[in-house]
């Protein structure tokens, strides 16, 4: 019987100890298949190096599946993450770096929450290439917007759960000396767009503001129940309608000089 019991054991810490490695050398790829899988192709980490727990990857954007749009980051991005204590329970503690974007690393805390999963961002600045966005298709591949998009978050929580986006704090997006290919005006200005969450945690203003250029766009919105209402108009400055004319043509909705922007 002892000869049966230390087999037994034996095995049981064979099976244990095939799961313990698994578990911390995981290969990078499988993180790169998850993300893949809950973005629909969108966001995909490719060449792949390291582990689940720390790791290389290029970014690449997607338009999703069939999609011939694709952009990816310059120079790639690398992470660390680890097991933490999130808001009381167990959770992700993850930095990301981005040699292209990212000053600082990125903080970022996972928790799983009943039919969803909270993600923190702490307070943080970063700069990214506008050019990006075109990866992810219409309407952006065919804007094909050029200049840099500056974020900043002072703390920001969202939470899903079941199909619904939940949202605490703010964040504050820039986007500076924007261009497009639908404009031979070069730039075209900057702009700041602002959200903030509101108090019942399940919706967000938005506000849109023209920092300076030529096209003055403005607006305000609210994020409510995962979707976007947004009500905005956008403008030539004095002396560029002409140039302006067929973008504005374009965005909105033509009422004299004005085009009217309505989302949602």
């Amino acid at each position: 019987m002892e000869t049966g019991w230390a087999l037994r054991m034996a095995w049981v810490g064979l099976v244990l100890g095939v799961l313990l490695a698994l578990l911390l050398f995981a290969p990078a790829r499988w993180l790169a298949n998850g993300i893949g899988a809950a973005s629909a192709g969108q966001v995909m980490l490719v060449n792949t190096r390291g582990s689940v727990w720390n790791g290389q990857a290029d970014l690449l954007l997607s338009g999703g599946e069939g999609s011939r749009s694709q952009t990816v980051l310059p120079k790639g991005l690398s992470w660390r993450m680890r097991p933490a204590f999130v808001a009381g329970g167990p959770g992700l503690a993850v930095q990301l770096v981005a040699p292209c974007c990212t000053p600082q690393a990125l903080g970022l805390q996972l928790r799983p929450r009943w039919g969803g999963v909270e993600v923190r961002v702490a307070a943080s600045r970063s700069q990214w290439p506008a050019e990006l966005l075109s990866g992810l298709g219409t309407p952006w591949n065919t804007l094909r917007m050029e200049g840099q998009l500056a974020l900043q978050t002072e703390g920001l929580a969202l939470r899903w759960a079941e199909g619904r986006l939940n949202m605490n704090g703010a964040l504050a997006l820039d986007a500076l000396n924007v261009a497009s290919r639908l404009s031979t005006l070069r730039p075209l200005g900057s702009y700041r767009l602002e959200l903030q969450a509101l108090p019942d945690g399940h919706s967000a203003s938005l506000a849109l503001q023209t920092l300076q250029g030529d096209l003055q766009m403005q607006g305000t919105g609210q994020w409510v129940g995962g979707r976007l209402r947004f009500q905005g108009e956008a403008s030539a400055a004095p002396g560029r309608e002409l140039t302006l004319a067929n973008l504005l043509n374009i965005i909105g909705r033509r009422d004299g000089t004005r085009s009217l922007i309505n989302i949602g």
